[in-house]
């Protein structure tokens, strides 16, 4: 059965190696170079990496990824990895990655984190404004050396659109126009919201939206709970920026399927690919805590304990939650930023010190997971963590795990305006 949980795990798929850039033999010089040297990241105020706090630090890090190879008001994306051994996809940008390290400028929000989110939201703007098919879509991944090639053409490392990263790109960019009020922002996210319901809406079982397309361009047939409280989040964004009900009805279409995939304390995964059939094969944390953070429903705020108790992670001196009940021998430290910013949200008595002993289990990772910079934040605490579908996670130093920690560290909450 072909299923998925994740609007991320793409990338992770061991063979596909094509994603490799030519910017790669070269990543280690330059990235050891921006990380020590460069000061945009911090601004007029900069100090030695010594002086800076943890999250200091993540923006630094945060930013020097970003300026691997441009600088300024340069059109660019972000680099989602520094490669290791195990793991190197060279030059690649992830969407959804880039849409996460957006909302954590706009988190902190000083002037130059909004400079760098301009930059991102311009640069994405771009994207869909040169793809090749010209309606709407942004594609899962670009090279970031260049990102924009010398005939004005995107440089694609993914063809496919899954439509959680779709749905991330579009709340980074409502949240960027309701700081800037510049019509471009929303415009690209009505026409992101516009392309997911034109293709991904679904009537079978109990409805909600498809996984979008894959590298090939075929449709998947497969439904995440996952995506579908992405695409919730972003129709009800959408709904309050513009002011349309249609877009509250979408939403509470999505929202529909979110509630079919409850078990009494859970969420599963999603459906197989007829549509109907549940995917009970594995549980990951993502929906348990995303579900919390978008909905707000209190019917549905034991996911939250659930992941805490069923999906507890220790690897040596690290600790947190693991992506899924398929292999908890690592630290997924994304997904434990994930747990930190849903139990601020919920405030429950207790909630706000787990919140922060989550914090602490990354900071410890930060300062000495296996690929620790001091800075940023590794995707896992080993290598090959499994996800349960087929895909992997990496002990790599990850723009996605460290905007989620920036996030849960100010008590952010990407799914709301």
């Amino acid at each position: 059965m072909e299923t998925t949980t994740s609007a991320r795990n793409g990338p992770f798929l061991l063979t596909r190696r094509r994603f490799l850039g030519a910017g790669a033999a070269c990543l280690t010089s330059a990235y050891a170079l921006g990380a020590e040297t460069r000061t945009s990241a911090a601004g007029p105020g900069f100090r030695p990496a010594a002086s800076l706090t943890s999250l200091g630090k993540a923006y630094l890090f945060l930013g020097s990824m970003m300026d691997l190879y441009a600088k300024g008001s340069t059109l660019r994306l972000a680099q989602s990895y520094v490669p290791t051994p195990a793991l190197d996809l060279g030059d690649t940008g992830f969407i959804y990655d880039n849409a996460l390290t957006l909302t954590a400028f706009l988190q902190r929000g000083q002037a130059n984190d909004l400079t760098r989110a301009l930059v991102l939201g311009n640069s994405l703007v771009y994207g869909q404004a040169r793809d090749p098919a010209g309606d709407g879509r942004i594609r899962n991944s670009y090279h970031t050396d260049p990102y924009i090639l010398t005939d004005g053409a995107v440089n694609l490392a993914d063809n496919g659109t899954f439509t959680g990263n779709m749905a991330w790109i579009g709340l980074a960019l409502a949240r960027l126009y309701q700081r800037t009020k510049t019509p471009s922002y929303l415009n690209a996210a009505l026409r992101i919201g516009t392309w997911i319901q034109n293709n991904t809406h679904d009537t079978r079982g109990a409805g909600g939206y498809t996984g979008g397309l894959d590298s090939d361009l075929a449709k998947l047939t497969w439904k995440s709970t996952e995506h579908n409280i992405d695409v919730y989040a972003l129709f009800t964004m959408l709904a309050s920026l513009t002011g349309n009900s249609a877009w509250t009805a979408r939403a509470r279409y999505a929202s529909g399927f979110i509630a079919a995939m409850w078990n009494s304390g859970f969420f599963w995964t999603g459906t197989g690919t007829d549509g109907v059939t549940i995917n009970s094969d594995f549980i990951p944390e993502d929906c348990q805590s995303w579900s919390y953070l978008a909905l707000r429903d209190s019917a549905y705020a034991s996911s939250i304990d659930w992941a805490s108790t069923n999906l507890a992670a220790t690897d040596g001196q690290f600790s947190g939650v693991s992506f899924s009940n398929a292999d908890t021998t690592g630290v997924w430290f994304e997904g434990t930023g994930h747990m930190a910013a849903a139990l601020e949200a919920r405030n429950a008595q207790g909630d706000r010190a787990k919140a922060a002993a989550y914090l602490h289990d990354i900071q410890v990772g930060q300062a000495s997971a296996p690929n620790a910079d001091g800075r940023g934040i590794d995707a896992a605490s080993k290598d090959y963590l499994n996800t349960g579908d087929g895909f992997y996670y990496f002990a790599a130093l990850h723009i996605g795990a460290t905007s989620w920690y920036c996030i849960a560290d100010q008590s952010g909450n990407p799914f709301v305006l």
